[in-house]
């Protein structure tokens, strides 16, 4: 079964990662995160974010950015970042492709950028912003392409889950 997959290079903040974990528990997207990260993956605030959902995350991790491609070869990978050229609403995804993210303070290292250029995309907005919250900026490509693969896989009427004794 296909899936898509986000990728966060170096994340740096728990509770991005927490809330970007729930969001891919909620679509069924499995989630990798590549190493180092800027917190423990016990740590509270991660938890917190992502809820009692954590442990139903579908997670790998990698020790950096080459464990990353070996493991995943031939992956097709979009990459996030400020300097796209293309609005990530111009981009085909395929079904089973990476959508990479990069470090809060940073992004994606230019290096890796410029390997894939064609493969970058932006999210606009106005120019006096840097960038958006990486959780936020996640949920808006995620759901483009989960859109654009009609939401395979999802549930589209609504539906009981065990998690609906919180919202009781």
């Amino acid at each position: 079964m296909a899936k898509l997959n986000i990728v966060l290079y170096e994340p740096e903040i728990p509770s991005n990662t927490g809330n970007i974990g729930r969001t891919c528990v909620a679509t069924g997207t499995r989630l990798h995160l590549i190493e180092p990260l800027g917190f423990q993956l016990t740590e509270k605030a991660l938890k917190r974010a992502g809820m009692d959902y954590w442990q139903d995350l579908d997670v790998a991790t990698y020790i950096n950015y080459d464990d990353f491609l070996e493991r995943n070869q031939g992956a097709v990978i979009y990459m996030a970042t400020t300097k796209g050229q293309r609005v990530y609403t111009d981009v085909r995804y395929e079904e089973d492709c990476y959508i990479m993210f990069g470090r809060e303070s940073a992004g994606i290292p230019e290096e890796i950028l410029a390997y894939n250029r064609d493969h970058c995309v932006r999210i606009p907005m106005l120019g006096e912003i840097r960038s958006l919250n990486l959780a936020n900026s996640v949920s808006i490509v995620l759901y483009e392409a989960l859109r654009q693969n009609n939401f395979s896989q999802m549930q589209l009427i609504g539906h009981l889950t065990k998690y609906d004794s919180y919202i009781q």
